[in-house]
């Protein structure tokens, strides 16, 4: 006669000597696997690139971008960080994306584009790329890689967050410094819990505030500054890959740099500028336009006349008086 079998949580017959010996066997395979990939996370040596440059390409974005270290070319994508998209390529996921902000695809657009201009802005000195090499797959042919970035005001990603321009969402890993990932996590929450509350970024789209900064001050991660810090604090070995540092200009060049940017900008002459062929950079020396509406203007383009910066999200009317006399 057969012996009864019942069901239990792992689908494995059980009644029999042989059924338990199954489940026990079971239960030690996936504990073995999960430890497994844990060890394997906490042995792998971080790859540590540092004076690093952003390289200006059309597909970066808020959460992946090109960069330089010496004269190789990386592809990296922020851990833990999901900003929205830029374009409607990847529909299904933009659509989650709006939903999770509360917002309507186009805004997630906008608020996608931000996030890439906010980027390019802390990326637009020197940073230092802390990687694993593992691949972050992506539209792209050039293989991408999983980071964490930091800049000279610490962590890329804890950046976008508390500015409501990305979301705690992505693939994860334990920072350097840390021993796991959930204090991080627990971090970035925070973050963002504190900007859907100021309404800012993406929280604060319908209310106008999607280029509202941060209120209250916060503390950024800087993992690279704990590189000093006792060999037991880390659970990671570095691997330290430094690009040619940045040449130093004279103290006097700085300043006559300086002096020049400066003057640029108060002497910039009425109706210089063409609307659909200014570059960003002339853009920007316009009292009142900054990183953000200068990319917002060129991504309207084409206008019949400067007439029509009165279309691009933000520039009301007060604005247009204050810009409009310095477009042909």
């Amino acid at each position: 006669m057969l012996p009864k079998f019942s069901s239990n949580a792992f689908g494995i017959a059980e009644g029999t000597h042989l059924g338990r010996k199954i489940a026990l066997v079971t239960v030690i395979i996936l504990f073995t696997a999960t430890v497994d990939l844990e060890a394997r996370d906490g042995i792998r040596e971080w790859v540590v690139l540092e004076n690093c440059r952003l390289i200006m390409n059309p597909a970066n974005d808020g959460d992946s971008f090109h960069a330089s270290a010496g004269d190789k070319e990386y592809l990296f994508r922020l851990y833990l960080v999901d900003a929205p998209e830029t374009d409607a390529l990847t529909p299904a996921r933009l659509i989650e994306q709006a939903k999770y902000f509360g917002i309507t695809v186009p805004q997630a657009i906008e608020v996608g584009e931000t996030a890439k201009a906010f980027t390019r802005e802390k990326l637009s000195q020197p940073f230092t790329v802390f990687t694993h090499m593992t691949d972050a797959m992506g539209r792209s042919k050039m293989e991408r890689f999983y980071a964490f970035v930091q800049t000279k005001d610490g962590d890329l990603g804890e950046q976008l967050i508390r500015n409501g321009l990305g979301r705690n969402y992505g693939f994860k890993a334990v920072p350097p410094g840390l021993r796991n990932s959930r204090l991080e996590v627990e971090k970035l929450q925070q973050f963002e819990d504190a900007a859907r509350q100021e309404k800012i970024g993406g929280w604060g789209v319908n209310a106008g505030r999607l280029n509202a900064n941060a209120q209250r001050p916060v503390s950024f991660s800087v993992f690279v500054a704990e590189k000093n810090a006792p060999a037991r604090a880390f659970p990671h070995t570095f691997h330290r890959i430094s690009a040619p540092p940045l040449l130093r200009p004279s103290a006097a060049t700085v300043v006559s740099a300086q002096a020049k940017k400066s003057h640029a900008k108060e002497t910039i002459e009425l109706g210089r500028i063409d609307i659909n062929t200014g570059t960003e950079k002339e853009l920007r020396m316009i009292p009142g336009i900054g990183p953000v509406m200068a990319a917002r203007i060129v991504a309207a383009r084409p206008f019949r006349s400067a007439d029509d910066l009165k279309k691009v999200n933000g520039i009301g009317e007060k604005k247009y008086a204050k810009i409009r006399p310095y477009f042909q």
